[in-house]
């Protein structure tokens, strides 16, 4: 279950507003504020309704573990692994460079 931080950072990463994840996630546009803001409780409903949404739209949610703690980050898709591997690779060989 994610955190109102990780909500409010995934909103941010997959650029969603506020309205915008009401719509996505069926989760009323008060509701998402009051959580995001710390000033109610969520139903448990809700906050997974929410992570389903922001997960869709291309969050990562990163579990508390023994790496550092929680977080949030983008997944790539398809086309983005094949565009950064090409890029990976379009330096060519690694050698000394005699340039001052």
């Amino acid at each position: 279950m994610i955190t109102s931080s990780q909500c409010r950072a995934a909103r941010a990463l997959v650029e969603y507003s506020r309205e915008r994840l009401a719509i996505a996630s069926g989760i009323d546009l008060e509701a998402i504020e009051m959580f995001e803001r710390r000033l109610d409780n969520a139903a448990h409903e809700d906050i997974n309704a929410l992570q389903s949404a922001l997960e869709n739209a291309g969050a990562v949610f990163i579990p508390d573990s023994d790496s550092g703690g929680i977080g949030v980050r983008l997944k790539f898709n398809r086309s983005d692994t094949k565009r950064i591997a090409a890029l990976e690779c379009e330096g060519g060989i690694v050698a000394h460079d005699d340039v001052p």
